[in-house]
């Protein structure tokens, strides 16, 4: 389920017409990078690696939407950070993977 969805938020930021091409290849090599992570991780902790998935998914979202809330953007990317806490000792290339994202992401929004 992970890569599956990982697939779909990477075709989504490839086809979004509004995300410059230096930010769009910042984030799909981020989310490559993360993609083999959470792999490896759902190998582990199965539905951790969902939960964090489905919050890059919906920051992600948040982050693309035409009519932008500056809220909820900023909701998801602290939900999102908040995912990965726990983990920087056991899979500290995660964690700051992750935290690339949000910060892309986050200067996308608003």
């Amino acid at each position: 389920m992970t890569n599956i969805t990982m697939k779909k938020i990477k075709a989504k930021i490839q086809n979004d017409k509004s995300i410059s091409k230096e930010r769009q290849s910042e984030l799909l090599k981020l989310l490559s990078i993360l993609e083999s992570e959470i792999t490896e991780f759902s190998k582990t902790d199965a539905e951790q690696a969902e939960s964090i998935t489905g919050f890059v998914e919906r920051s992600t979202h948040e982050a693309t939407k035409k009519s932008k809330s500056p809220q909820l953007l900023e909701l998801s990317l602290a939900t999102l950070s908040e995912s990965v806490k726990g983990f920087e000792a056991s899979h500290p290339g995660m964690v700051a993977n992750v935290n690339g994202i949000c910060t892309v992401l986050g200067n996308m929004g608003i």
